[in-house]
């Protein structure tokens, strides 16, 4: 059936929306985009390009062993645009994925713009259209006006949390008497930059972030962290050795100076791909600029740094998933609107991605009355969408991928690494089986 009998709507041109809009037309489906930078940027965006990244550079673990390398290994095998990007602008990170910020926009950007069948629109979207499919990918700093539209169509009260952005380092501004290379148990290359700190120095960097002047939330919203995107200050306040047992942890970071791990340590990420700036890792906050500037040059090797961010904090809104959405991704009360991305309540860039492709496949399945068989629970995509239509509605969060999400095996006792592992081969198994199903259902409707 040709594209041109079809008009599909895609609100929001961040990872999920692209994502959406490629897998539409990719199956001869006109879609339209809308994206309102830079008629509007939101808190945290910066570039007109589609597809930005925002908080940091890094897709995280790669390997199968960890739920987010299986699902970005069932996304590659899958066609997203998005793993396609990430691939294609890697930088080096040790066992994880990273890529070149700008680099990865601007293939995102160039694929959908260029696209046939995809019309992007600048323009900020308050009202949905009142007919036709309509995906929802409008992100987590969705805009009031938008927000107030969708919390009419939920029928309940937003849930929220604060999500905060990392400093960026540049990387000539950094002394390596003090700091220098390593990974992590020396797993992959020199990726990372350490700065340590003895026991002294350490209490002292906590005492500091604890007395900090901080950017107070806003009189009408409620402080609510992601577990797994905690400002800096907010894990110090916690306990003395919050930060040593998390971000700072220096277990399998000897100091080639002395030989011995230092009581904390600081690792700053490569964020672009000319190794010119670099990402302090965990380092998300909400301090004022100046007190960041002030404390984080305290640290041993970043005493003369330059920053090219400091970090930021926004409000980060999402759906009480279970209670709106069906394992389509559609909304209950209205099946012609689907939701994807962050908005959703999924957590991570490659979590987002992911729920767009599966919006984008939803929503043109059912612009052509195709029938896509559900995904196996066993899959990554599968565990993303048994978090969000399954978890409880009393207290539903946020949720990155993890293997936690999946079935478990059954009759085998096996060690952890070699348990990840079978359950990655019955996914990826489940998925090829899922891929081949749906490719025939598609076709059937042509």
């Amino acid at each position: 059936m040709s594209g041109k009998e079809h008009g599909i709507t895609v609100i929001g041109g961040g990872l999920a929306g692209c994502e959406a809009a490629w897998q539409i037309a990719q199956r001869g489906l006109a879609v339209t985009l809308y994206e309102m930078k830079p008629v509007h940027y939101s808190p945290a965006h910066n570039s007109e390009k589609l597809g930005e990244l925002v908080c940091s550079n890094s897709l995280r673990g790669a390997a199968l062993t960890n739920a987010v390398g299986l699902l970005k290994e069932e996304m590659r095998r899958a066609g997203s645009l998005f793993i396609a990007a990430a691939d294609a602008t890697a930088v080096p990170a040790g066992g994880a994925l990273a890529v070149d910020r700008e680099g990865f926009a601007h293939y995102i950007d160039q694929a959908v713009t260029r696209h046939p069948l995809i019309t992007v629109v600048r323009k900020e979207i308050t009202e949905l259209p009142e007919a036709g499919t309509v995906i929802l990918a409008s992100g987590p700093l969705t805009s009031p006006a938008l927000s107030e539209t969708i919390r009419k169509l939920t029928g309940s009260e937003h849930l929220y949390f604060y999500d905060a952005i990392a400093p960026i380092v540049y990387a000539d501004s950094l002394d390596f008497t003090y700091a220098w290379r390593a990974s992590r148990y020396g797993k992959g290359s020199d990726d990372y930059v350490n700065c340590p700190l003895d026991a002294a120095q350490y209490r002292r960097f906590v005492a500091e972030l604890k007395e900090a002047d901080k950017v107070p939330a806003r009189r009408f919203e409620r402080l609510v962290h992601f577990e797994g995107c905690m400002p800096v200050e907010a894990m110090a306040e916690r306990g003395e050795m919050t930060l040593a047992f998390g971000p700072m942890k220096p277990v399998g970071l000897p100091d080639p100076r002395t030989g011995r791990e230092p009581h904390a340590v600081v690792q700053l990420r490569q964020d672009d791909r000319h190794a010119t700036l670099y990402n302090m890792v965990g380092f998300q906050t909400r301090l004022t600029y100046p007190e960041q500037q002030r404390i984080f040059r305290t640290i041993p090797g970043l005493e003369g740094a330059r920053f090219a961010r400091l970090g930021s904090m926004h409000r980060n809104t999402f759906i009480n998933a279970p209670a709106c959405l069906t394992r389509s991704l559609q909304l209950k009360e209205n099946p012609r609107i689907f939701f994807a991305g962050q908005i959703t309540g999924v957590e991570g860039y490659v979590e987002s991605a992911a729920t767009g492709f599966l919006a984008g496949l939803f929503a043109g399945a059912r612009e052509i009355g195709a029938q896509i068989p559900q995904v196996a629970p066993t899959t990554g995509f599968g565990a993303l969408i048994g978090h969000l239509t399954e978890s409880s509605t009393k207290d539903f969060q946020p949720m990155n991928i993890n293997y936690g999400l999946f079935p478990p095996l059954i009759g085998r006792k096996l060690r952890r690494s070699e348990r990840r592992l079978a359950q990655a081969e019955r996914a990826l198994a489940d998925l090829g089986s899922w891929l081949d199903d749906m490719g025939q259902s598609m076709h059937r409707s042509e």
